[in-house]
């Protein structure tokens, strides 16, 4: 049995939303994907295994809707999953089990703004000569938001979750033009999620300057 039939059944339709079959494999995405935000808005780590089920669901998806670009993209998060999950576990320096919730520093800042640029225009011009997809562009801007925003959760800076927001924003249309009505639901989910987020996030942070303030009065 060939690796694509093991997969099959997981691209047959299970519901129908909108007179559009929706498979099993959008559903799993769909779960594993909430769950999986809602774990890194509390900062717990099995958002990591949980974020890698849910990226192998995903490769399935937009390869199968001609997004390529977001397809590949699952791959990358694969790799990035394990590299976050030893940093929250190992990164807090000597003497910290975990890593702190800290701001993006100017120089950051510079370097995924720029990586970013010549990311959205190195895969447009990829995507546009290379395969068919309908979206190159806004297939390529999601891929380097996403990538700048992961970057940041690995290392826990509070602004990614406003580069996931930014993200988030130009998925839902992306997909509901696609007619990926079921995951386009689920990044409305995680709008709401990415706010929840920041706020834990951000009352992380504001915790830990408090006492650093406090040391150099």
């Amino acid at each position: 049995m060939s690796l694509a039939d093991m997969l099959e059944p997981l691209q047959r339709p299970l519901v129908t939303v909108l007179d559009t079959p929706v498979s099993w494999t959008e559903v799993l995405g769909f779960g594993s994907g909430a769950l999986c935000v809602w774990l890194v808005a509390r900062q717990h780590i099995a958002n990591w295994p949980i974020g890698i089920a849910n990226n192998v669901f995903f490769v399935l998806l937009f390869t199968q809707a001609g997004l390529y670009a977001d397809a590949g993209l699952q791959v990358v998060f694969i790799a990035l999953a394990a590299y976050g999950w030893w940093t929250w576990t190992h990164g807090g320096g000597p003497g910290s089990s975990s890593l702190p919730v800290r701001r993006t520093s100017r120089t950051e800042w510079t370097w995924l703004l720029a990586a970013g640029a010549v990311g959205t225009l190195s895969l447009t011009l990829l995507l546009d000569r290379a395969t068919d997809s309908t979206v190159p562009f806004w297939d390529a801007l999601t891929t380097a938001l996403s990538l700048m925003a992961t970057y940041g959760q690995c290392r826990k800076r509070l602004e990614s979750w406003w580069l996931w927001i930014a993200a988030d924003v130009v998925y839902v249309p992306l997909y509901v033009y696609k007619e990926l009505y079921l995951t386009s639901l689920l990044y409305v989910g995680f709008m709401a999620l990415c706010v929840l987020g920041l706020l834990n996030w951000r009352r992380g942070a504001a915790s830990r300057e408090e006492p650093l303030a406090e040391a150099a009065v």
